[in-house]
């Protein structure tokens, strides 16, 4: 079997446990849409149903990254480790960064929350206290499958499009792939916000996008410097400051 192929059926694979991780989760319906959907659909019908985009998207941004990432001289050691046992990868430093990466996009994202917490509007505080994804889905989808998706899918993409329009691979061309694909990460939860809010504040929108990207930046940086895994474990850990920072803080 082709090793690429092998590579974008191992990293599906990981995305795919992230994703069927959100079946722990209640899925946040607005109040008028909720008889209607408890009509016609099962709690766990709904739960099945929710699951087809973000599998399909898991799709595309792994077919991106298998055939793309390797071109703009990206990372991903122990998936790779896996694949060509005879060719083993540099895998130092990776859950060392991963880590410390994690514990500085995680204090910046709490600092974020604390900043914003007084002048977002209550409906917001409310949904979120009532509808708080399980730990579960917290690391797994937030740490693997968004990785994927937004790393190794979306950053791939712009960096190698940049890289073909300008001809060189340099460190602007990195930051520029960083920052677009944290932007893009933070305008992703859009969608839900306006669903469940129907006319968001400014300062909602930019709380939304703003605290997401700060997160992705660092992840961007990781899966540069130090490949797809240590991305992913900065994730996770930046959950677990968070989720201490919200038991400390109350927020």
């Amino acid at each position: 079997m082709n090793q690429k192929l092998k590579l974008g059926l191992l990293v599906f694979f990981i995305g795919l446990i992230g994703v069927f991780s959100s079946l722990a989760m209640d899925a946040p319906i607005p109040e008028e849409m909720q008889k209607m959907v408890s009509e016609l659909f099962t709690p766990l019908q709904f739960k099945l149903l929710s699951l087809i985009n973000p599998i399909i998207l898991l799709m595309v941004t792994v077919i991106i990254g298998a055939l793309l990432y390797d071109k703009v001289n990206f990372k991903l050691p122990i998936i790779e480790n896996l694949i060509n046992r005879n060719k083993p990868g540099d895998t130092s430093g990776i859950l060392k960064f991963g880590i410390i990466g994690g514990v500085v996009s995680g204090i910046l994202i709490t600092i974020t929350a604390v900043l914003f917490n007084p002048i977002l509007p209550i409906e917001f505080i409310e949904i979120g206290e009532k509808f708080k994804p399980p730990l579960v889905t917290r690391f797994l989808y937030g740490g693997l499958t968004e990785e994927i998706l937004i790393r190794f899918g979306v950053m791939t993409f712009f960096v190698w499009l940049l890289f073909k329009i300008l001809g060189e691979l340099n460190a602007t061309v990195y930051w520029v792939g960083i920052l677009v694909s944290a932007i893009i990460f933070g305008f992703g939860h859009l969608p839900i916000v306006y669903t469940l809010i129907g006319t968001p504040t400014t300062e909602l929108l930019f709380y939304i996008i703003f605290g997401n990207a700060v997160g992705g930046i660092v992840f961007g940086w990781l899966y540069w410097k130090k490949g797809l895994e240590a991305a992913m474990i900065g994730h996770i850990s930046a959950h677990i400051i968070m989720l201490t920072g919200e038991n400390i803080l109350n927020i």
